[in-house]
């Protein structure tokens, strides 16, 4: 059902004509999404290596995909030893170490290589995408080379999920009422979602009376992920690995991007930037 439903959305094309019709399948895919989620969860699924008892002042999770250099980097910033090796998987559980930091100590987890489809449950994706829920940050680790691809792919496996990375959560409200029908209220101009969106996006969810506030100009993503309540808001530092491997003009293009920094963990470069990075993020305080 869920692959009918994106097969659909990738034929209809995006037009004022199809918006309703794009927002209808929208909800029914977050809902066929929460009600798998659900039984997985009633059902069980940890896995050896994946219960790791949070420690320290904060916990930040290394994502990325096999082979970019995450094991090198956990053993450079911390004193375990992560099995590294120039091949994919060489890390099959989830191995804590920690940073020390401004006299804090930094939880740091090394997870399973994520593969394309691990929302789906390939590989060991779900449970290295629940840990990733577990944690006070997720630091994307990309190959300086494929970075784009990679941090697309990475995001959309993420997001599939529930996890939202540098958003803030929308300041949306539905309280279902009795009778009255839909009464929207916003804040502000509304120029991303109408009343008939919203109703309609309330019809699938069976909802045909509720007084809805937004605080917000928010389209109808945000509206879905309020209703269904279930979203992590997460954030994230991308760190490009292997700068060594491009030229300087690249170099330049990504660290200028926004909760970016670069490093070589395979040369020492840019290691005391990083955990600068990860402790402002963390917007941890000395005391």
């Amino acid at each position: 059902k869920i692959k009918e439903i994106k097969d659909e959305m990738a034929r209809t094309q995006k037009n004022k004509a199809t918006e309703y019709h794009l927002g209808l399948l929208k909800a029914k895919l977050a809902k066929l999404r929460s009600q798998l989620t659900e039984a997985e969860t009633k059902t069980g699924g940890g896995g050896e290596g994946f219960e790791v008892e949070k420690l320290g002042h904060a916990r930040i999770a290394m994502i990325g995909f096999p082979s970019v250099g995450k094991s090198t980097m956990l053993n450079v910033l911390t004193e375990t030893q992560s099995e590294a090796a120039a091949y994919e998987f060489t890390t099959l559980t989830c191995i804590p170490g920690f940073i020390n930091y401004n006299e804090s100590k930094l939880q740091l987890l090394d997870l399973p290589g994520i593969i394309e489809g691990a929302a789906s449950g390939k590989g060991r994706g779900r449970q290295v995408i629940a840990v990733g829920k577990s944690s006070d940050l997720i630091m994307m680790v990309l190959d300086a080379q494929h970075g784009d691809a990679h941090k697309a792919k990475l995001t959309a496996e993420l997001e599939t999920v529930g996890i939202r990375l540098n958003q803030e959560k929308p300041l949306i409200t539905v309280k279902p009422t009795m009778k009255g029908g839909v009464i929207v209220n916003c804040t502000v101009k509304r120029t991303k979602m109408d009343d008939k969106m919203i109703k309609n996006v309330l019809a699938e969810y069976k909802m045909h009376n509720a007084h809805v506030v937004m605080r917000g100009d928010y389209d109808v993503d945000q509206f879905i992920d309020a209703i269904e309540g279930n979203r992590k808001y997460i954030k994230c530092l991308y760190v490009y690995n292997k700068i060594d491997m491009i030229s300087i003009e690249d170099l330049d293009t990504l660290a200028r991007l926004p909760n970016t920094t670069v490093i070589s963990s395979a040369h020492n470069l840019g290691l005391e930037l990083l955990k600068e990075r990860l402790w402002e993020m963390l917007e941890l305080v000395r005391v």
